[in-house]
């Protein structure tokens, strides 16, 4: 049976950002700045998938005491090496993680959910994480009626499935089966933000979703 380490796929080239943070920090800054002001500041951050280190190092930088996991060696090698002070560790989302990191009010997972083969196993990780009255920002590629139908008709499916990547994405979701994933695992007032190019060709989305206090 192949390791932990093993189901990962992706590959980093350094500990900095990708092209995606450019149109999905600014968003999730923004609802992460939003829900540390109602909760009196809170400052506590744990990112689920954290890769390289690099989006949690973001948050670190804006005083957030950050911590993380991620399934691929690799990606926390060079996080660890760029990013000693942060506790980001080898960890995997089916991992009941919760007693060793606890809850924090913000939890974080960006472009991960379209990896997972078991997405309600990562859900209940991800529950168990948030503190009551808590917040899970999800992001994942975003897919709807208009971008799927532009895709096939601009032959660009086989680049954006990249079926050949081992490991890659698994599952795309819409509005209405990650909303079905959130609620399953328990989250309450689960809304969208569509970010990158136009909403109806968004390149991803991003669920804000509450665990009920």
């Amino acid at each position: 049976m192949k390791q932990v380490d093993e189901i990962s796929g992706y590959k980093y080239e350094g500990s900095g950002q990708n092209c995606s943070h450019a149109y999905l920090l600014p968003a999730v800054d923004e609802e992460v700045k939003r829900h540390a002001e109602s909760q009196g500041g809170a400052r506590r951050l744990f990112d689920l998938g954290c890769g390289n280190g690099s989006v949690a190092h973001h948050f670190a930088r804006q005083g957030f005491n950050v911590s993380g996991v991620d399934v691929s060696s690799e990606g926390i090698a060079q996080a660890k090496a760029a990013y000693p002070d942060l506790r980001l560790e080898v960890g995997s989302a089916y991992d009941d993680l919760a007693p060793v990191y606890g809850a924090s009010p913000l939890v974080i997972s960006l472009e991960v959910v379209e990896h997972v083969y078991a997405p309600r196993d990562y859900a209940a990780t991800l529950y168990s994480l948030v503190e009551p009255g808590g917040v899970a920002i999800v992001s994942t590629p975003y897919h709807g009626y208009i971008k799927n139908c532009v895709m096939a008709l601009s032959g660009t499916m086989d680049k954006h499935f990249t079926a050949l990547w081992d490991h890659g994405h698994i599952k795309f979701w819409s509005i209405a089966t990650l909303t079905s994933l959130l609620e399953e695992a328990g989250f309450q007032d689960i809304r969208f933000r569509r970010v990158g190019r136009v909403p109806a060709l968004a390149k991803s989305m991003i669920a804000i979703a509450r665990k009920v206090g």
